[in-house]
């Protein structure tokens, strides 16, 4: 049986090779940083695991050259680099599970985040095989199916090995779990994804094509994010937080151990925030198709400050400034009104964020040239990736500095710095008769 050769077996394998890249993401951003900050490392050295754990995806664009130009025919142009992919972030999570982050975190972090560059590696070569395989009128179930793919292993990862940690009283055989869930989904491309002998277009590693076709690529990818103003305005966009960030990052996953909650409450909080991001991702986009996407992009950012700023209130309110280990002698215990805001704002928050989502992929997909529009879209989403890297560096430095109200108000005036380049990120068919007669000169736009 090959699942590349029917409908249904590739929406299925698709969904599978997607499971496997939210996996590692979710346990990364979930999972290990409500252990880490269990465990006493302080918010800035979470903030610091993440961004570095996120920094990768905001270089992925350079593995497209060599994932187009080097591979095997036999086992499969696209495959061979996904196998290889999967096979080596067995091997980090395998390795990570036997370093103390407590005592070693330098060493974690670094292979942790050669697993999520790997993840990033994967990435490029699933979507390249999609692009390949699907067909016109499979490919919006089947991006549709790929995304709740991301969102079902980011769930597994973070509130499954939460829930796994908990029954098992440690973390440590959570590694193995995820680790074996990623095996499971090689075997099923090891066995049941077959490419037909499709190869590289080089034969054997040209190392010199290689190098040019990247410093091509390079070059095509600029000329393309810099051809024209609304291309430039977007590229800004990207590197803007795309809202109120905290509430996703390791600050909300700070609050959870320090407010009281479980392993499982936290689990389920987690869970319930997924739910709520993957509802408000479909009501967004289909709200955002009838109103156009800009004006409702503008309403979902506003609409994600409005649960962080209440949670910044209510913890000003409760005198809940400063960052205190939960083991600390002076740990306090939180007012239940506190944690009853925490848990609702983290959904509302989910539900906020979920909105914005597919509605940003789309205005990016809208300033995209046609000619180059891969090119142009992998360099926005590695933009939008940088921005949650460096989001969560400087909010770990914030709490502690500052406090948690203070970032949750510097996050939500982050947020908004958005909507100032907004007006300017106009799709291609609203460029002024000049732009367009540049576009039709330079088919980067």
């Amino acid at each position: 049986m090959n699942l590349l050769e029917t409908k249904w077996g590739r929406l299925a394998a698709f969904f599978l090779l997607y499971v496997t890249e939210g996996l590692p993401l979710g346990f990364a951003a979930g999972a290990i940083a409500v252990y880490m900050r269990r465990e006493g490392l302080g918010i800035d050295e979470m903030g610091a695991f993440i961004a570095a754990y996120y920094a990768p995806w905001g270089f992925k664009w350079a593995f497209g050259p060599v994932v187009d130009l080097v591979g095997s025919k036999r086992i499969g142009h696209r495959r061979g680099w996904i196998l290889l992919a999967q096979g080596i972030l067995i091997l980090t999570l395998l390795a990570a599970s036997g370093i103390d982050y407590s005592a070693n975190l330098r060493t974690f972090t670094l292979v942790m985040v050669l697993g999520s560059g790997i993840s990033a590696l994967q990435d490029v070569a699933i979507d390249a095989l999609a692009v390949s395989r699907l067909k016109e009128e499979e490919r919006g179930l089947g991006n549709g199916l790929m995304f709740a793919g991301a969102y079902l292993g980011q769930a597994l990862g973070g509130s499954g090995m939460l829930y796994l940690a908990g029954a098992m009283g440690s973390l440590q055989p959570t590694f193995y779990a995820v680790a074996g869930l990623v095996a499971s989904v090689w075997l099923i491309a090891a066995l049941f994804m077959d490419e037909g002998g499709e190869g590289p277009p080089t034969a054997g590693v040209d190392a010199s094509a290689v190098l040019k076709a990247i410093w091509e690529y390079v070059k095509g990818a600029a000329t393309a994010i810099l051809g024209s103003r609304q291309s430039i305005a977007a590229l800004v966009l990207a590197l803007l937080p795309a809202s109120a960030m905290a509430m996703g990052l390791a600050l909300q996953s700070a609050l959870a151990v320090e407010v009281g909650l479980s392993d499982e409450q936290i689990a389920t909080l987690g869970l319930a925030g997924a739910i709520a991001a993957a509802a408000g991702s479909v009501m967004g986009g289909l709200i955002s198709d009838r109103l156009g996407h800009r004006r409702t992009l503008a309403v979902y950012v506003v609409a994600t400050l409005v649960p962080t700023a209440i949670l910044a209130w209510q913890m000003q309110q409760h005198g809940w400034i400063e960052p205190i280990a939960p083991d600390a002698p002076d740990a306090r215990v939180p007012a239940a009104s506190l944690v009853a805001t925490f848990w609702w704002a983290t959904v509302g928050y989910g539900f906020a964020s979920g909105l914005t989502y597919g509605t940003r992929m789309a205005i990016f997909m809208s300033v995209c040239a046609p000619a180059v529009a891969a090119t142009q879209f992998t360099a926005y989403m590695a933009g939008a990736n940088l921005a949650i890297s460096y989001s969560a560096a400087w909010q770990g430095v914030s709490v502690e500095r500052w406090g948690y109200p203070a970032t949750l108000a510097l996050d939500c005036a982050a947020g908004l710095a958005c909507l100032l380049v907004l007006p300017f990120v106009k799709p291609r068919q609203e460029t002024t008769t000049t732009e367009a007669l540049e576009a039709g000169a330079n088919p980067y736009g």
